[in-house]
């Protein structure tokens, strides 16, 4: 990706008020949380939540948690409940995420749930962090501030070694409390399920409900970051790298090329990236089989294709 200068930012009002002006201009801002920093960006735009992951390197679409300054912005967002009440009140802000169902019109990019109709959300306790969210009055999807595989940064310096000049800026306020990611607890089916463990321990979340948490079967569909992949399937056959459709096909273009839906009619791999996940519910909607054309494998091609590999995937 092209280089650029990556501001530091103090964390005082005029910081506080530059990163998130960046964050509406759709670029990628480090910040603090109580237990690392996160790159964030506008969970809204598609592209910029893309360039997350050509920042960071990360090989594949895994869902994003989106962070709020509140539990009044985050039932913007989803469907709310009794369940997400309680726990919002006992543990936010906090190392809690709560996944639910995404309410009609709620404007995130499919990107941040990785074609999922449920969102990861949480309110993180840093009064830097929040006085961000509270400025952007938004919702902003944040992964560990770190190119993949590599150690979650504690400090900006840290992010500066992995990521100086591939994000617009760091929001410095010196080292964060060191902790385990947040608890991811699921609430959009009729159980309550514990989907990842975390920095928020099982044992509270039960005593405030009381009753037990439901185990998450490993073999269950990906609903949350930190768990196994699992592809998207849509209804209808999936054929990669076409050059044209075939008769009852439909055609997912890329680049200059006729078609029923196009990932980037420029062959911008940020925006084929942004676009994926909503134009293969689209076209699914449609019953009919779906024929894609070549994608480069490079650069955010390589994520892209791996989804595309898991949707076209043989059916059990």
């Amino acid at each position: 990706m092209p280089q650029q200068s990556t501001e530091i930012l103090a964390a005082t009002a005029g910081g506080i008020a530059r990163a998130a002006q960046l964050l509406r201009e759709g670029r990628l801002v480090s910040f603090p949380t109580e237990t690392v920093y996160g790159l964030g960006a506008d969970a809204r735009q598609g592209e910029a939540v893309a360039a997350i992951y050509e920042a960071k390197g990360r090989p594949s679409f895994n869902p994003l948690i989106a962070h709020v300054h509140s539990a009044e912005a985050a039932r913007r967002y989803v469907q709310w409940n009794d369940v997400a009440e309680q726990l919002a009140a006992a543990f936010w802000p906090g190392p809690l995420t709560l996944v639910l169902p995404l309410r009609e019109g709620h404007g995130i990019s499919p990107l941040v749930t990785a074609g999922l109709d449920t969102l990861g959300i949480r309110v993180p306790a840093h009064p830097t962090g929040q006085a961000l969210l509270r400025e952007l009055d938004g919702p902003v999807a944040a992964p560990s501030a770190n190119p993949s595989g590599k150690i979650s940064p504690t400090t900006a310096a840290h992010v500066i070694a992995g990521l100086d000049g591939r994000i617009a800026a760091i929001l410095d306020d010196g080292a964060c409390g060191v902790g385990l990611e947040s608890t991811i607890i699921g609430l959009a089916g009729s159980e309550v399920m514990l989907l990842r463990p975390g920095g928020l321990a099982a044992e509270e979340i039960e005593t405030v409900l009381g009753r037990k948490l439901v185990q998450r079967d490993v073999h269950d569909p990906l609903t949350a970051p930190g768990q196994l992949l699992s592809h998207y399937a849509p209804g209808a056959p999936v054929r990669l790298n076409a050059e044209a459709p075939g008769e009852g096909e439909l055609f997912l273009g890329f680049g200059p090329v006729e078609c029923d839906l196009n990932l980037s009619e420029s062959g911008d791999l940020a925006e084929a990236a942004a676009n994926l996940f909503g134009h293969l519910h689209r076209l699914d909607a449609l019953g009919k089989p779906i024929a894609v054309a070549p994608v480069p494998e490079h650069g955010l091609g390589e994520a892209i294709n791996d989804r595309l590999h898991r949707a076209a995937a043989p059916r059990d």
